[in-house]
């Protein structure tokens, strides 16, 4: 009698796991879009159109449902079923998403969104113990930190990996837990970058995090065997062409740890650049060098 490998029941080609996710996920993003609609509205309404949301931050939250949409759909969900590399790709599809809901302040809208009971419940919190504490921007940095941290290399120990490949409930926590530990990351950097004070606070985050994901790319890509069963995944999604063998599992594996490796140090380093040159470039024009205006100590006249 045959039997088949559980772990191959994890990414089926159809069935009632599958089709779980797609119509949780379908219903989560409406969900999303229509109570951040009517949030916008209702602050665009009291205080103008473009008012504390701007039509960026709308187009930046669009953006990142479409790629919330994408990631459990199509293509690269084919891809992340057969390869880890694919899986990786669509796990940072989800971390970007996580950075556009940030951009798109989201947070507000949704709130206001809310009934009146729950909006009364947060406005309490936000004022409690809790609240006042994470009000502070280190604090709320360290959090946020520990957090994506935690998060990131939580889901791709080896146990907590196979528990999402095996069950569709798992492995739909697993992808709302990246989003919404990235969500977090980026409001507090765009927090911290929109006061000009903060924005030491902003670059210790983005370092932090950044080399701790670089850390765990840099386990997967130099690991000298796999980390992960192949078994884990199905067929490849590309066809072999003739004659040639299908990318062994550590050379999938140290593809995912580039995919990983690459694109973030970029965006991390990237945007770490501008808040430091962005924070130089408003201390310069707050204070004015002190050369150009304190005299020469000896002679009591002004430089030349």
């Amino acid at each position: 009698m045959s039997t088949v490998d559980p772990l191959l029941l994890a990414h089926p080609p159809s069935g009632y796991g599958d089709a779980w996710i797609e119509v949780a996920t379908v219903l989560a993003l409406a969900t999303l879009a229509a109570g951040y609609g009517r949030g916008v509205h209702e602050i665009w309404a009291r205080l103008g159109i473009g008012a504390v949301v701007s039509r960026a931050s709308v187009g930046s939250f669009a953006s990142a449902l479409v790629l919330l949409y994408l990631a459990d759909q199509g293509p690269l969900h084919t891809l992340a079923e057969g390869s880890l590399a694919g899986h990786m790709t669509q796990h940072m599809i989800l971390l970007l998403a996580g950075g556009l809901l940030a951009a798109g302040r989201a947070g507000l809208p949704l709130t206001l969104a809310t009934p009146h009971r729950v909006r009364r419940w947060l406005g309490r919190q936000r004022v409690g113990r809790l609240g006042g504490w994470l009000r502070r921007p280190l604090r709320l940095a360290v959090v946020a930190a520990t957090i994506h941290t935690a998060t990131l290399w939580f889901w791709h120990l080896p146990r907590p990996f196979l528990a999402a490949v095996e069950s569709p409930t798992v492995h739909l926590a697993e992808h709302a837990s990246l989003v919404l530990a990235s969500w977090l990351l980026w409001s507090t950097v765009v927090k911290a970058h929109r006061a000009d004070r903060y924005a030491a606070v902003a670059f210790f985050l983005l370092v932090t995090t950044g080399l701790a994901a670089t850390a765990l790319a840099a386990v997967l890509t130099f690991a000298p065997a796999p980390i992960y069963p192949p078994a884990a995944f199905g067929p490849p999604p590309w066809p072999a062409a003739a004659g040639s063998a299908d990318i062994d599992p550590l050379t999938d594996q140290q593809l995912a740890g580039l995919v990983m490796w690459v694109p973030m140090d970029v965006v991390v380093l990237g945007i770490a650049g501008t808040v430091v040159l962005r924070w130089l470039t408003a201390l310069e024009q707050r204070k004015p060098a002190e050369r150009d205006r304190r005299p020469v100590a000896n002679g009591g006249g002004w430089p030349r």
